[in-house]
């Protein structure tokens, strides 16, 4: 009986207080990755020569590591951000879901379609993931907000790859905005939310048996 509880808190807790801890443990993640200084940076941060060289965690510790306070307060207020949104409509499990799209998808990307990207490091890629696959799992926001914010973030995207990252927020973070990190943070969190949606689509739309 107590495992079965402690399974419902850690992988399918619903309650809005308490559902949204992967967020958590992401944000203290990379605080603690930022108080560690430079030495963390230097051995966490993607680096494209070392993953390929077999230093493979940096596909994914690279997300946890930032360019400097700015840089860092920024992201964890986008994971607040969403931890609010979303805490009637998501539950933990979801969350892991999407977390782990969005850092599939900009692994994949990295690897396999950004060979002159030296070097990456930010939780942003991974943010625009969880909104958009949230967006497209949330079933439980008010009425209208879904295609709100899949519209959106659509458009956000599409607007970045026309234009490029605005000046103005490199400027605040103290370095460029790799926008295609966006873009694959956003269709591995959308391929996420797809799987996690889809079987319950077609339960309620095929035909009864006969």
């Amino acid at each position: 009986m107590i495992g079965r509880r402690s399974r419902r808190l850690w992988f399918n807790a619903d309650h809005p207080a308490i559902a949204a801890w992967p967020l958590w443990l992401l944000g203290a993640l990379a605080l603690v990755v930022a108080l560690a200084g430079n030495a963390a940076t230097g051995l966490l941060r993607y680096e494209r020569e070392q993953v390929l060289a077999g230093e493979w965690w940096r596909l994914l510790s690279g997300q946890l590591v930032h360019l400097g306070p700015v840089h860092l307060l920024l992201n964890l207020a986008g994971l607040g951000l969403l931890a609010w949104l979303f805490a009637p409509a998501l539950r933990a499990a979801q969350w892991w879901g999407l977390l782990a799209g969005s850092w599939l998808g900009i692994a994949l990307g990295f690897v396999l379609l950004e060979p002159q990207l030296a070097w990456y490091v930010g939780l942003s890629g991974v943010l625009h993931g969880l909104l958009a696959g949230g967006a497209l799992m949330g079933s439980g926001l008010p009425t209208g907000l879904r295609p709100v914010l899949l519209l959106g973030i659509l458009l956000k995207l599409g607007w970045e790859q026309w234009a490029g990252g605005a000046p103005a927020t490199a400027g605040l973070v103290g370095g460029p905005i790799i926008v295609n990190a966006h873009l694959y943070g956003a269709c591995g969190g959308l391929l996420a939310g797809v799987g996690a949606t889809l079987p319950a689509l077609l339960r309620r739309y095929s035909p009864p048996p006969p």
